[in-house]
Parts: C-alpha cells; structure tokens; sequence
C-alpha cells in the first residue's frame, strides 16, 4: 500500500505529528525515528546561523535550509516560511513560488508583521493568505497552505479574533489552519470546532504537558513541535557548559548519544 501523501495525513482527530528539524542531521534522525512528515523552524534554524528568529534569517536562506531537509529524507517537508518573509501579498506568493522550486509540500504564512509581531490588519492578512493560496494552487493541487494566526501567541488578540481570521483564512482556500498556544486546551477545542479545515497544534509550552490523545479528543489534525526540540539541545549545551567552565566538570557528557547508534540511524533513512 502507497505511503499516504503529506495532504491525506491532516485528519482531525487522529493528529500525526510533524517533527521539526534543524539540519540535516536531524531531519535524517527524525525521520529513522518514525516521523511520517518534517518541518523546518524558523527558530531552530536561526539557532544554528548564530541570529534571532523573527526576521534576522531572509527568504534567501530559509529556502536555501528548506530544500536541504526536503532533500535529506524522502519524507515531506512544511517550511516555516514566518510571514513569507515579505508584507505585499504580491511578494508572499512569489515566497510560495520559490518554496514549491525548494522541493517542499507546503508551508506556514504567519499573519505578523515581521520583525515586529504585530498583526497585520484583518483585510489585509486575508489577502496575504488569498494571494499565497493562489501561487500554492499554481503549482501543485498537493501543496499544503497553513495560515496562522499568531497574534493570539504573541497576546495582539484573543481566541475569538484568531477564530475570526482563521475562518477567512478558510474561506479563501487554505489547506490547514494554526493559532499558536491558545489561552488552554478548552480554546483549542473551540478552534477545532468552529473550522472545518484541519487544525494544527503547538506542543510547547503549557501545551507541552498534553499527550497526542489529548490531542486528538479536541479535534486537531496536525501537532508541531516548534522550536521545542531544538531548544532541548540548546539547553544541553547552555547547561554541559556552565559546567564544565564554572565548574570543571564535565560529567553531563556521561548522558551524550553513542556515535554508532546515531550513524546506524542515519543509515536507515
């Protein structure tokens, strides 16, 4: 039986997760692990450019990284793409155009005005969306288009507002549909309820202490992990070294991966 592709994954309430990569070494370990899809994180990858997310890597650059995960495994890859890494919607659907040439399945087009978080106005983060899904369709029936609306994440607005624009979102042809840490779990379940699209959801945060189930019984489709997973090796390395130069000690190291298993990993993809 054929694999299913990266659209026939999005079922709500049976969420698979999309496991966020940040090179290719842990794209390849992801996907021996089980992963069914990867994404790129805009935060992950600004890690490893020594730069801050939101709006110090260019377009240049994240679709040059995007096309190095999309071409490590054979599984599909989601960019995050921030806010197409442009304002005009014009300039967001050339962002898709030169995703789908990165080799990707689709993408997520935030709804803030990068660098700063801002939302952009209703009318207008509807038609970045609207011009997005039409370069989206352009190029591939396949190509899933994730709207976002995280002002509710950044505290710009309320559940209410993000179910707002995310019904517009919809309306306007997007594939999937995203608010970013919701207030709690009852929020989540009230996005899910008032969409018909699929639902993605963040496990970070508060919500990291939910289980895929908990998930599932709210009615979300997709769950990313963010920056989450790549912040857990940033926070290995923050901790391994304070240790090691306040203190001499270097006894974190007795916890780090075995070298062969990894390589064994990486020979599985």
């Amino acid at each position: 039986m054929a694999s299913p592709t990266f659209r026939e994954l999005h079922i709500p309430g049976k969420p698979f997760v999309l496991a966020n990569a940040w090179d290719i070494g842990s794209a390849k370990l992801l996907a021996a692990l089980g992963a069914k899809a990867l994404a790129s994180t805009s935060a992950g990858h600004a890690f490893t450019l020594g730069v801050k997310d939101m709006g110090d890597v260019t377009r240049q650059q994240s679709l040059a990284h995007c096309a190095d995960l999309a071409g490590a495994t054979c599984l599909p890859v989601s960019g995050d793409l921030e806010n197409g890494y442009a304002h005009a919607p014009e300039d967001v659907a050339e962002t898709i155009r030169q995703a789908g040439e990165a080799g990707l399945a689709g993408c997520c087009i935030e709804d803030a005005s990068l660098p700063d978080t801002t939302p952009y106005d209703f009318a207008m983060a509807v038609e970045r969306i609207e011009a997005a899904v039409q370069m989206a369709r352009s190029l591939d029936e396949d190509f899933v288009l994730a709207a976002r609306a995280d002002g509710i994440m950044n505290r710009q607005y309320d559940t209410k507002e993000a179910i707002r624009r995310l019904r517009a979102f919809e309306e306007v042809g997007a594939d999937v549909l995203y608010a970013p840490l919701p207030p709690s779990l009852e929020d989540l379940a009230d996005i899910c309820r008032s969409v018909n699209a699929p639902v993605n959801a963040l496990a970070a945060g508060k919500f990291a202490k939910f289980k895929v189930e908990d998930f599932a019984n709210v009615g979300v489709a997709r769950i990313s992990l963010g920056s989450a997973l790549s912040r857990l090796i940033q926070a290995t390395i923050v901790n391994s070294a304070r240790q090691m130069f306040e203190n001499g000690d270097f006894s974190s190291f007795s916890g780090a991966a075995d070298g062969a298993e990894v390589e064994a990993l990486f020979d599985k993809v």
